[in-house]
């Protein structure tokens, strides 16, 4: 997806329409909310660069990645304050997660793929 403000609202209805025409119905409302959380929030820190985004349904749970190229910050400070900068603003998303009983998180992405990754996970 572009890196755009505009591309929540586009990976909120793909999402939802995938969801729903594979008998995910359930799961629309907490993935859809959390995706636009974590597309608008990495479209903000890497604008204009692209942002991947991957949904999958395992194990009665739907996990939901999203890769953006925010580059990793070398001096600690720097690094520290950029994560936080990132978690304050999913406060949303937290809560959606934390009241569906999911799990969430942000980490640098591999060596291959530079950039940080961002996902869910909601169980059923």
């Amino acid at each position: 997806m572009p890196g755009d403000i505009r591309s929540a609202f586009i990976g909120r209805a793909a999402i939802a329409a995938a969801l729903k025409a594979h008998g995910l119905a359930p799961y629309v409302w907490p993935t859809t909310h959390a995706a636009s959380e974590l597309i608008a929030v990495t479209a903000r820190m890497s604008p204009r660069k692209e942002l991947y985004v991957f949904l999958r349904h395992r194990e009665d749970a739907v996990r939901l990645l999203v890769w953006d190229q925010h580059p990793h910050h070398v001096e600690p400070d720097t690094a520290a304050l950029c994560e936080t900068r990132r978690r304050r603003a999913l406060w949303l998303l937290a809560a959606v997660v934390d009241d569906w009983g999911g799990e969430w998180g942000v980490c640098e992405a591999p060596q291959s793929q530079p950039g940080t990754k961002s996902w869910v996970l909601l169980p059923r």
